[in-house]
């Protein structure tokens, strides 16, 4: 790790005042100082933001906010979180291990880069740590790789549990940039695909700080799942993990969401398999179907061919358990 200036600011202003063109904000580290260690990330400095911005969730007229700060581990056991949205709740306990979730940030969690081993081996190239050099894992050990919404500049997944659940509830990225402006971007709209752009993972202006996420009321709370396939039970990251909700009526399936992390660059959304649960019986017969739908024409890698069966078996079973929460 290279030597670099460190402040702390209190105010998201003064937080902001502080950035520079190698500056980088920095609230509970699990991911950058990972990155500062392996020489990915050399910042000259970084400014500790985990005083400077909301570290609650408060109720608002449309929903809740969650606080850029709030801690992992408090998000999961917030009482709020758990009567309206325990979707995310059981995301963030499927992630990484106690000691992490204390320490994570919700906005932090947002941010998190890729755990492509080729991203870490700054040995090898790698177009999201330096662009234009290649792509290792294309031609390479893909077995963790992206089975769909990949280009040939990267095949890389995004590794958030809690994301995969705050995509399935369009969540809204309230963010403050350099001059201290809100705005809101959808959370469908904050991270990328790759296309000829690998190195960049989100749409958050330059410069900018999360402040909050904000969720809006709706029906999903009492048919929720979170379904995470991977190598062991704790501290690893998903092969395959899906987030389903539905909204129901007697057995009828009024709306659903389904969104899944370890297979894209971003958390994904299986858009046509949801519009056809619209109106269907909640039974064994429609959800394999609509998990038939999500896996038709993806496209794996040399090494993850097995992520498609696994995908249809764990979107079966997600809604299974959204019946039986």
């Amino acid at each position: 790790m290279r030597p670099f200036l460190f402040s702390k600011s209190t105010a998201a202003n003064q937080a902001l005042a502080k950035k520079k063109s190698n500056t980088q904000f920095i609230a509970g580290g699990t991911n950058l100082v990972d990155l500062m260690k392996k020489h990915i990330a050399n910042p000259d400095s970084l400014v500790d933001i985990s005083s400077a911005l909301p570290n609650k969730a408060e109720k608002t007229a449309k929903g809740l906010s969650i606080g850029a700060m709030m801690r992992n581990s408090a998000t999961a056991t917030d009482p709020n979180v758990l009567a309206k949205f325990p979707l995310v709740a059981k995301a963030i306990l499927a992630g990484a291990s106690p000691q992490i979730r204390n320490m994570a940030s919700a906005g932090g969690n947002l941010l998190q880069r890729t755990r492509c081993p080729y991203f870490y081996d700054v040995t090898t190239p790698c177009n999201k740590r330096q662009p234009g050099s290649g792509c290792s894992a294309i031609g390479g050990e893909n077995r963790m790789s992206a089975i769909v919404g990949y280009s040939e500049q990267c095949i890389a997944v995004h590794p958030s549990d809690l994301c995969v659940a705050l995509a399935a509830l369009d969540a809204t990225v309230k963010v403050m940039d350099q001059s201290g402006k809100m705005q809101n971007i959808a959370f469908k709209d904050f991270h990328r695909l790759p296309d000829q752009h690998p190195e960049r993972d989100n749409n958050l202006p330059a410069g900018a700080l999360i402040h909050s996420i904000e969720l809006a009321d709706n029906n999903f709370a009492k048919h929720c799942s979170y379904v995470k396939v991977r190598d062991r039970d704790s501290y690893a990251f998903a092969l395959i993990s899906v987030a389903a909700a539905l909204n129901l009526t007697g057995n009828r399936i009024v709306d659903a969401r389904l969104a899944s992390g370890g297979v894209a660059h971003k958390p994904w959304r299986w858009l046509a398999a949801e519009q056809f649960l619209k109106g269907k019986e909640a039974n064994a017969a429609n959800f394999e179907a609509a998990a038939s739908i999500a896996i038709k024409g993806l496209k794996p890698q040399t090494h993850n061919a097995f992520k498609i069966p696994m995908l249809k078996g764990a979107i079966e079973t997600a809604l299974q358990q959204c019946l039986n929460p």
